[in-house]
């Protein structure tokens, strides 16, 4: 994944990066607002989910303590982030900062 990643968030398009694992409870209710973000904000953004436990690597390289952890990223660099369990107002008015 990290080549890919990379070349993910190095884009023109913001990403909105949810960091996460499959045994996170408040990660599961993380994912449909994402979902939602990601449908209100069609052709703004690129959403994508890394399992931190699966790519440990991004994990350290971005200090990622804790899930869910959001980050947003544009042309490589991280614009923002945040850990905690985010509400779709929340993530559309920080997204819109950056688009």
């Amino acid at each position: 994944m990290k080549g890919n990643f990379n070349h993910i968030i190095n884009g023109d398009l913001p990403v909105l990066v949810d960091f996460s694992a499959e045994w996170c409870g408040p990660c599961k209710a993380q994912t449909p607002i994402i979902k939602e973000v990601a449908k209100a904000l069609k052709g703004k953004i690129r959403v994508i989910k890394i399992d931190v436990d699966k790519n440990p690597a991004i994990s350290q390289r971005f200090q990622i303590r804790g899930v869910p952890t959001l980050g947003l990223f544009k042309k490589g660099e991280l614009l923002w982030k945040q850990s905690g369990l985010q509400s779709k107002p929340q993530l559309i008015n920080i997204v819109n900062q950056y688009i």
